[in-house]
């Protein structure tokens, strides 16, 4: 299959998978669209070069089972995500400090919110933690990539689950009565 050949089929098929897409996916993960389409046509494409297509339903229906499976996978990739960030943010509760210069509970709801937010990009697991720090710094999602040595969609990935652990963190300390950020 060639590259215009499967343009056409992609342009054939969009609507089909975000059909699948926007009926599994979780509405909470609706960040995560592109991602859900792109894997489920890097997977169909796959497939159809290895000749895994058998033909026992019509390519439309086979397209739609392959983006409904890529939406409950990438809800549970995403939840596991979320869990991740709820302890996290347990324990930045529980531990009252992240790093040195904050020495009890109090000191931490007395730091502006801006501080708060870097002890939490602290307490992200690495590869989430250092996606974002080069990209508060200011560098374009290429720049990261080079230099993580990863691909740019994994970046854009990282970064949009980054920040939505930072956001449950937040939410995790309003809901304490922590700082208020304005929205």
């Amino acid at each position: 299959m060639g590259e215009e050949e499967f343009s056409r089929f992609v342009d054939n098929t969009r609507e089909i998978v975000l059909a699948a897409i926007s009926r599994y996916l979780y509405e909470r993960f609706s960040y995560a669209i592109d991602d859900v389409a792109q894997e489920t046509y890097l997977r169909a494409y796959k497939a159809l070069l290895k000749g895994q297509f058998r033909g026992d339903s019509k390519l439309t229906t086979w397209l739609y089972t392959i983006a409904r499976n890529e939406s409950i996978r990438m809800n549970e990739v995403l939840g596991r995500e979320e869990n991740k960030a709820e302890k996290a943010g347990k324990r930045f509760e529980e531990e009252g400090k992240l790093e040195p210069a904050v020495s009890d509970s109090e000191e931490l709801e007395d730091l502006p919110t801006w501080e708060k937010a870097k002890i939490w990009v602290m307490q992200l697991p690495e590869s989430y933690r250092s996606v974002l720090q080069y990209y508060f710094s200011g560098y374009s999602e290429k720049q990261i990539a080079e230099a993580l040595g990863v691909p740019a969609g994994t970046v854009k990935s990282r970064a949009a689950r980054g920040k939505e652990m930072l956001r449950r963190m937040h939410n995790s300390d309003r809901r304490e009565g922590g700082v208020r950020w304005e929205e």
